[in-house]
């Protein structure tokens, strides 16, 4: 059976984003061009009614491509128990309400029971400082928290 892999809009945008100018961000996009040809194939990948919500906001060629990335793979839905435990992670401290989506990615997949949550959000999920926190609420809940990581770090080699 293959891990399952939540996909997180971060990684989608920099899937199908236009090459950047800044070199740090041009070098995840390549990381992760290489994981989505090289690895992808490796893990059950999956996303959410959320991802598809941001996904499809902003520029429509943008918005199309990243759906279009996206279009086959299994969608996860935003439930009242995913509701219930973002709000905790809210609430107990290690995600800021106006970043409520963040939560909301990490319980859809806790909820799920998904192996890896696949970021390249560092600032509220990939992040080392609050990772343990997050675990933490996560397992005090009655779940078992996913592997936060960045496609650099789910790589293997």
């Amino acid at each position: 059976m293959k891990a399952r892999v939540y996909i997180e809009t971060s990684v989608i945008s920099y899937l199908r984003g236009r090459p950047s100018q800044d070199t740090i961000v041009l070098a995840h996009q390549e990381l992760t061009n290489s994981w989505w040809n090289d690895r992808s194939p490796l893990f059950d990948l999956l996303v959410s009614q959320l991802v598809y919500q941001e996904a499809s906001a902003g520029n429509p060629d943008a918005a199309n491509a990243r759906l279009e990335a996206i279009a086959n793979l299994r969608i996860l839905e935003i439930t009242a128990e995913a509701i219930s435990l973002a709000q905790l992670l809210i609430t107990k401290g290690p995600i800021p309400s106006e970043n409520a989506a963040d939560a909301l990615h990490i319980s859809i997949a806790a909820v799920n029971g998904v192996d890896y949550l696949l970021t390249w959000n560092c600032k509220h999920l990939a992040n080392a400082a609050l990772r343990g926190r997050i675990t933490l609420l996560v397992e005090e809940a009655g779940y078992t928290c996913p592997v936060i990581c960045t496609p650099e770090e789910l790589m293997e080699d």
